[in-house]
């Protein structure tokens, strides 16, 4: 499953030169990322399992300065799936700016499903990829 997530680029996402500023990428790919799990079912039963995701590696290509007034589209997608009994997984986000094929910048975002009562990063069961089997081959 691809979800795509708009975002107008305002005045305070600016730094010095007048770009946006690259930590707020961080802030814009976890704005996508948010609406894509929330239309997640398996999202839903992980958190009544009390299972969440946990970033561990962040690897972000700039490749074209976005300003204000820019009109960014925020495509994502579950990216892979750790193989049973693994524990890390990827999404793939990449920022365009709207109604263009130009690539602000692109991320391989790698996280771990963690128990919060355990405080530990858990393996992917059989159950928990047959959860997700759709949104990774969509």
């Amino acid at each position: 499953m691809t979800k795509e997530t708009k975002i107008k680029v305002r005045g305070y996402h600016l730094d010095g030169y007048q770009h946006v500023n690259n930590a707020r990428y961080l802030e814009f790919f976890e704005e996508a990322r948010w609406a894509f799990f929330e239309e997640s079912d398996a999202i839903k039963t992980l958190q009544k399992k009390n299972i969440m995701f946990v970033i561990v590696n962040v690897n972000i290509n700039y490749r074209y300065p976005a300003s204000v007034g820019h009109t960014l589209l925020i495509k994502s997608k579950l990216n892979s799936l750790a193989e049973i009994g693994g524990k890390t997984s990827t999404f793939k986000q990449t920022i365009y700016l709207e109604n263009t094929d130009t690539i602000v910048c692109d991320a391989i975002i790698t996280f771990v499903l963690f128990d919060a009562k355990s405080q530990k990063a858990i393996a992917t069961t059989e159950e928990i990829r047959e959860m997700f089997v759709d949104e990774v081959s969509n």
